[in-house]
């Protein structure tokens, strides 16, 4: 399978930053009110040497756009990221399985090229080129063989038409951010997940796999809210990025070397 290519030059000084599962709007407005100023605090920061920002998935809890009708909120983080790129600064997105239903508003209001597929991304800096593979990871690698039959049908054409024309948008939001809060409590997203082994982390099964199929030296997912950098052989690495739930973590590239930070949770107001 062949998937969409981008190809950057990352200059001298400038970085590359790689950030996921936000989930903004849950568990309800004042904590997520919460991590969305602690989100727009952490761009303002990196602004001055950010030539590309990755959004892995899962940025908000639920998403759905009608034709002429988006979600309520979130004004504060969709504010900041078109400000960054009316800068010129380059973001990229990837729906997640929470956001999965995001379509043309990134592109058209915000400038924000979305990949619906795992992405490869060639960066060009130092003299050198390093390859990245990029998806937030939701019904990738074996197993979880009831979500793939529920993504294939959420993701088909009929569910998304049907979804947007017969019901009402407020009865619409209403049933998907049900959905999404009971997701929410059911899988106590407070609580992290632990790493489940070389033998068993399915995402880096699934990075083993690609790897025989084309080489790439970093392999990045969200959607597991674990920490990990983690050798997929001698030559590549998978990183997932844990989650902004409980500790903010991002990844930067420098154009040497990837590697994981936490932003503080009681950063000071700029």
């Amino acid at each position: 399978m062949s998937y969409p290519q981008l190809e950057v030059s990352l200059p001298t000084h400038k970085k590359i930053y790689f950030a996921s599962d936000f989930h903004l709007g849950a568990p309800n407005h004042t904590e997520s009110m919460v991590r969305e100023r602690r989100l727009v605090r952490w761009l303002e920061s990196i602004r001055h040497d950010a030539q590309m920002i990755c959004l892995v998935g899962d940025l908000f809890d639920f998403w759905y756009e009608h034709r002429r009708v988006v979600p309520q909120g979130f004004v504060r983080f969709m504010g900041k990221l078109a400000e960054l790129t009316d800068a010129g600064i380059q973001i990229i997105a990837f729906p997640g399985n929470h956001d999965m239903w995001m379509s043309g508003y990134f592109e058209k209001e915000l400038n924000i090229q979305t990949f619906r597929e795992p992405l490869e991304l060639s960066v060009s800096a130092q003299g050198s080129t390093t390859r990245f593979f990029i998806t937030h990871g939701d019904g990738r690698g074996p197993g979880d063989h009831s979500y793939k039959v529920l993504q294939r049908v959420f993701e088909s054409r009929l569910a998304r038409w049907s979804f947007g024309n017969i019901l009402h948008p407020d009865w619409a939001l209403w049933l998907g951010q049900t959905w999404a809060s009971h997701s929410w409590r059911k899988n106590d997203k407070e609580i992290k997940p632990k790493f489940l082994g070389e033998e068993k982390e399915w995402l880096l099964l699934y990075a083993k796999e690609e790897e025989k199929k084309a080489h790439h030296d970093y392999y990045v997912f969200g959607h597991r809210h674990i920490e990990l950098d983690y050798p997929v052989n001698d030559q590549s690495r998978i990183f997932i990025l844990g989650d902004w739930i409980v500790d903010n973590t991002y990844a930067i590239f420098d154009g040497k070397a990837m590697k994981l930070h936490n932003y503080p949770h009681h950063s000071p107001e700029k």
